[in-house]
């Protein structure tokens, strides 16, 4: 596979390497690149954070999980690289001197790398900028204070080569068109869009994969658009965009996304991929059925489209034929009844133990409507038929929230495991209920911020 790239403001030509050769090995094994350190290698740590640069602008990303082909027509800065071709330092490597930013110092390239990305686009909440960089020595509030002293001084020169570099690159040819006929020819080729979970595949269980198809070019698949049945989301989009796409029409959508691992995570993870996996404890799908979300599936020349709910039929398997793909989904309009509750050990970057989400339509103080989700209660995503049936045509009151209590189990039959217990998921989720309710009451229920 031949690929090129920029790095470090060098342009790079590739060819014949492994499509399933992760950026970080090529870094240090090859370019002897060591300042981006393994440490977890499945992208929650964020000391292999590099920053890539496209057409869309700057993201930070784990090169532990990134492939090379995913680096295409891009360019990428290591913590090498961040500093001037001169040796002159950018302005967060010395504030991260100036405020004794870096104790055992593993970390601490990540963290240069996150800050230096959050620096060029101007962000000035680092709390989530470096939500998904860990320091183990506890070094947080130095940290946090070199990037607030780095936020005054201006973007270095060399950092927007870059940006101008891969804007003025010409486009890729490839399309979802282009896909389709792939997967007809060769129907067991592995799709990789942000490598998010894949990447494990390779960096965790050590598989071999072949062939693959790199989703990334193909920039039909990362559309948005306004369509009479709705928001239209190309499965490409990553999590971030859609964050943003969420903020004004679904601010607990927004917030919940939020939640979904990092800023590394949410810049390559894409909303395809994300129900394309069938994970039970994905993030996207409740809120998404909750909202009545159509997917939009493809194969070859043929499409056909279904609600999302039916695309999970059991642990592991979906409603999708050997070449055919996840296109895009559909949110219909409506108006902004979802709340979305994702009940983790940390607020960043954890796992749910149960993440619930409801809209729950009522006129004149009765219950008219209501769709709600659930991940990590059962084998799949998974609506709460009963308890809905329990509350449509009732008085909105406390009163038919709580007899509503019994339908729970009749819904789920949640196992126990290293995250909850069947029994603290059940009674979570009948107490997520209540918190709609009294929310919707207007009433205070969580100290922490909803919005993204």
């Amino acid at each position: 596979m031949d690929i090129s790239f920029r790095l470090n403001g060098e342009a790079i030509e590739l060819a014949g390497v492994s499509p399933t050769e992760t950026l970080l090995d090529w870094l240090r094994e090859r370019r002897r690149l060591t300042g981006t350190k393994e440490g977890c290698n499945e992208g929650d740590c964020g000391a292999c954070t590099v920053m890539v640069s496209d057409a869309q602008g700057a993201k930070a990303l784990n090169a532990c999980i990134l492939f090379l082909p995913q680096l295409h027509g891009k360019a990428v800065r290591t913590v090498e690289g961040i500093s001037g071709p001169d040796g002159t330092l950018h302005p967060v490597q010395r504030a991260m001197i100036e405020h004794h930013g870096s104790q055992c110092g593993f970390c601490t390239p990540g963290f240069i790398v996150s800050m230096a990305v959050a620096h060029l686009n101007g962000e000035s909440d680092f709390d989530t900028a470096l939500a998904g960089n860990l320091c183990r020595c506890t070094g947080y509030a130095p940290i946090i204070r070199a990037a607030e002293a780095a936020a005054k001084e201006p973007v270095p020169e060399w950092l927007r080569e870059d940006l101008a570099a891969v804007a003025s690159a010409p486009a890729l040819p490839e399309t979802s068109d282009e896909l389709a006929a792939l997967l007809e020819r060769a129907p067991e080729t592995v799709l990789v869009a942000g490598a998010t979970d894949v990447g494990l595949w390779v960096t965790k269980q050590l598989r071999e994969l072949a062939p693959v198809a790199f989703l990334h070019r193909c920039r039909d698949l990362q559309e948005v658009e306004e369509t009479e049945a709705g928001l239209r989301v190309g499965a490409g989009v990553t999590l971030d965009r859609l964050m943003r796409e969420m903020r004004g029409r679904h601010p607990y959508f927004a917030g919940l996304i939020r939640r979904y691992g990092s800023v590394q995570v949410r810049g390559a993870a894409t909303i395809g991929g994300n129900i394309a996996n069938g994970s039970p404890i994905g993030d996207g799908p409740p809120a998404l059925i909750a909202l009545g979300a159509v997917l939009h599936l493809r194969k070859g020349d043929v499409r056909r489209e279904l609600p999302l709910e039916d695309f999970f039929l059991d642990y592991g398997k979906q409603d999708r034929a050997k070449g055919e793909f996840v296109e895009a989904v559909t949110i219909p309009a409506q108006a902004d009844r979802l709340r979305c509750y994702k009940l983790s050990k940390r607020f960043d970057q954890d796992i749910s133990a149960v993440c619930g989400c409801f809209n729950i339509t009522v006129e004149d103080g009765v219950v008219s409507g209501a769709r709600i989700a659930f991940g990590g209660m059962a084998g799949v995503p998974k609506r709460a038929a009963h308890v809905e049936a329990a509350i449509v045509g009732q008085p909105w009151t406390l009163e038919t929230v709580e007899a509503a209590a019994e339908a729970w189990e009749t819904d789920f039959t949640p196992l126990s495991d290293m995250r909850a217990s069947a029994r603290y998921r059940l009674e979570s989720a009948r107490n997520l209920l209540g918190r709609y309710f009294h929310e919707d009451q207007g009433q205070a229920t969580s100290v922490l911020e909803v919005s993204a």
